[in-house]
């Protein structure tokens, strides 16, 4: 295809391309306000114009220096390529190697304006986990992949090309790492000022590893949580009638709606950005929308009267939606809500993240810009308002609990009721999804396994939607324990009802929860189809960060861990490493992601499946390790479901050999011991 040859022949500059500036009618990221000073922002455009020929610095000097100072960054609009981005068939790339097509595919994926979030800031979901830092750096990867051979890496240094560096064929063709900044200068002041530099980047997870596959995987993260949530906390394996509320449209967040219709119960989403309400209502994520509270209000009455299964979404803010729920409770004594979360990016609440409940969207946004400290104190104010209500409706029968999106801690910073008494640091007085719910699942050896079909072919995603379920039933027909049986089942239930949900948003892409040994299965399997011809073309496959293994997050994924090492990151660089060794295609690692910069250090991978013995047993061990790292830290912090497990693992593979714990039996001793001394 000509337009991708032209994409891969280096940064065109013979001529400039003409600068659009920013487009209309396409949702933009907030503008940001780091701070710099006069020697810092000199930095900045001197570090932008590297990327091009002394020559051209005159024309571009002004042009960057405009973007810095209109929009906190300089992003190159100028460069915004006029291409229908989106996933390509792999057979059409320009490449030397299938695996460096492979990984365009996943890029163009990323950047897809189906599924990207700010699509012209490189920004794919969370309001600013970014793909690349600027439009410069895009063309020079896609121009390293076009010439890469399998004697060469490509090295990422937060979103910047460092180069294509020999190795060998069993190397990483890409290794990527983003925003690996020094401890002590982690905050998220330093991170808005190095950004702006150029010299970091924020990945979030799945942005900058090039790995999303648009909001299905959260779809389906979201209705085990769902399911699980109602088996915990209301004994019930059936929600209908039952009424979720929580917030947030946008990006990851807009799975919901669809997430709350497979559940089977009733989802209440309120979003403050009617662009990413209608974007979700368009798709057909969403049933229903409204702007009026009063009409809000008598939906739920309905659905819940006749057990409706309905995904509604209100246009408004979700503090405005709890405190009215508040008022109904006082005066009809009706409690309209059963479960309860928020999927805002809280993340990043002073950003764009969050907004405040005092001001309508468009007045927020320019408060924003105009007066960040005021907006500070708006949206902190909010977050105590917002918990003040949910705690009144937990006193009477609500289930709240924390979607790892840093809801929670960023609550207690603004100073919200959400303290629990004699609790350690990641404990509040509502649970997250991970402690009480996911936490258990993770130390199983279950997370979000996931699969590209690149030839971009709907009936190759259909063939290995059989192959997976196939492949799950068959593993509980050899035997399994009931936990495990129970994720299997429903994981099936969810394969078989993913194609009749329209899903699939940008690449043919499909996920699933597995444990180790349904992974290597699936991936040995969907490998084996490549070959004899049953899928067109290859496949990627992946899983998001947010894993058994992946992921370090106090406040979320490792949240469930006590002796100590939740603030301590070795699994996630030894996940990094780790697969980089055993035969990974690509490898990333990012300080930050779900719960903000700073606040996690994540790793993931990409390994594609050519039908070839070699991608087979990079597969089975490259995702053993890929588990089983997690499953064995798990155990050894005390989970017991982590050390059933790598027990029963180490059972089946003789070359894997896991320091287990003893576990004290008299914790008296412990105290009678320290009073001794």
């Amino acid at each position: 295809m000509e337009a991708l040859k032209e994409l891969c022949g280096g940064l065109p500059l013979s001529p400039l391309p003409e600068n659009r500036g920013r487009a209309a009618g396409v949702p933009h990221a907030p503008v940001r306000t780091p701070g710099l000073s006069a020697e810092e922002s000199k930095l900045a455009l001197q570090n932008s114009l590297r990327y091009f020929p002394p020559a051209f610095h005159k024309d571009l000097a002004q042009e960057f220096a405009d973007e810095l100072k209109l929009y906190g960054h300089i992003y190159m609009y100028r460069f915004h390529p006029q291409i229908d981005m989106r996933a390509y068939p792999i057979q059409q790339y320009p490449c030397r190697t299938k695996q460096a097509a492979a990984i365009m595919h996943m890029i163009m994926n990323n950047l897809d304006p189906a599924v990207a979030q700010f699509p012209q800031e490189l920004v794919t979901y969370g309001g600013n986990g970014q793909v690349f830092s600027n439009w410069a750096q895009f063309w020079l990867v896609m121009n390293y992949l076009s010439e890469m051979t399998e004697d060469q890496t490509l090295v990422m240094y937060s979103g910047h090309p460092l180069g294509l560096f020999p190795s060998h064929p069993n190397a990483p063709r890409v290794v990527i790492t983003n925003g690996m900044v020094i401890p002590n200068y982690s905050t998220r002041e330093d991170y808005e000022k190095l950004f702006a530099m150029g010299v970091t980047m924020y990945g979030q997870m799945t942005a900058g590893s090039y790995c999303y596959i648009g909001p299905q995987g959260i779809v389906h993260g979201t209705v085990l949580t769902v399911l699980n949530a109602g088996r915990r906390y209301l004994g019930l394996d059936d929600l209908a009638g039952k009424v979720f509320v929580t917030s947030g449209l946008g990006g990851m967040s807009g799975a919901q709606a669809k997430a709350a219709v497979i559940a089977g119960c009733i989802g209440v989403i309120a979003e403050i950005d009617e662009a990413a309400l209608t974007k979700r209502h368009k798709q057909g994520w969403l049933m229903e929308i409204t702007d009026d509270l009063d009409q809000c209000i008598a939906q739920i009455r309905q659905a819940r009267k006749t057990k409706t299964v309905l995904s509604l979404g209100y246009h408004g803010n979700v503090v405005d939606l709890w405190e009215r729920l508040v008022s109904e409770y006082e005066a009809t004594g009706d409690l309209l809500v059963d479960l309860g979360s928020d999927q805002t990016s809280c993340h990043n609440p002073f950003s764009g993240g969050y907004y405040p409940v005092q001001l309508p969207f468009i007045e927020a946004n320019q408060l924003l810009s105009s007066n960040p400290e005021m907006f500070r104190e708006l949206v902190q104010e909010s977050l105590r308002r917002q918990v003040t209500a949910i705690n009144a409706l937990s006193g009477k029968g609500l289930f709240f609990w924390d979607y790892g999106n840093a809801f929670l801690l960023e609550a207690k910073r603004a100073g919200a009721d959400v303290e629990r008494k004699g609790a350690g640091k990641t404990e509040f007085r509502y649970p997250s999804y991970v402690q009480h719910i996911m936490g258990d699942i993770f130390s199983l050896g279950f997370g979000p396994f996931r699969w590209v079909c690149t030839s971009g072919d709907p009936q190759d995603l259909a063939v290995t939607d059989l192959i997976a379920a196939s492949e799950l039933e068959n593993i509980i027909n050899q035997g399994v324990g009931d936990a495990v049986q129970q994720q299997y089942h429903d994981n099936i239930r969810w394969i078989r009802e993913a194609g009749r949900h329209d899903l699939v948003v940008g690449s043919q892409a499909r996920i699933l929860y597995s444990d180790q040994k349904g992974r290597v299965c699936i991936a040995v399997a969907i490998n084996r189809a490549v070959a004899d011809g049953r899928l067109k073309g290859p496949v990627v496959i992946s899983r998001d960060h947010h894993d058994v293994s992946g992921t370090d997050s106090p406040y979320r994924e490792t949240s469930n861990i006590y002796d100590g090492s939740a603030f301590c990151a070795d699994m996630a660089v030894q996940n990094f490493v780790g697969d980089a060794f055993r035969g990974a295609t690509w490898v990333a690692l990012h300080n930050g992601g779900g719960v903000g910069w700073g606040e996690v250090i994540n790793g993931g991978f990409g390994l594609l499946l050519d039908g070839s013995e070699e991608a087979e047993e990079r597969a089975k061990m490259m995702l053993g390790w890929d588990v089983s790292n997690g499953v064995a830290r798990r155990c050894w912090s005390g989970n017991s479901n982590a050390y059933d497990t790598i027990r029963r693992t180490m059972e089946e593979n003789s070359k894997l050999k896991v320091t287990l714990p003893y576990h004290v039996q008299d914790e008296l001793l412990l105290h009678n011991a320290l009073l001794e001394n």
